[in-house]
């Protein structure tokens, strides 16, 4: 059950995070979940030590997990737009 949960929270966060870098048209439903799941990774491993939290990677679903893994997606998303187009949005 906790793994349904997982792939929920993230496609909510990479689908939130793409519609604040402007690529929700780019993107499909299984892009979205791996934007959330991805970046929960990414912002577990740059901004979990600032916040002093986890990510929902680590089954840690309170509010500033879900900050940090939100945050690490609209980062994730940022890297590939400056690779893809050479600018962030």
């Amino acid at each position: 059950m906790l793994f349904i949960i997982w792939i929920v929270v993230g496609g909510v966060l990479g689908w939130l995070a793409s519609m604040i870098m402007k690529t929700d048209a780019e993107q499909g439903m299984i892009l979205n979940v791996v934007v959330g799941i991805v970046g929960a990774f990414l912002g577990g491993w740059l901004l979990s030590p600032l916040f002093g939290s986890g990510t929902i990677n680590s089954d840690d679903f309170s509010v500033s997990s879900l900050l940090v893994s939100f945050l690490g997606a609209v980062i994730l998303l940022a890297i590939v737009n400056l690779l893809r187009r050479g600018r962030v949005r």
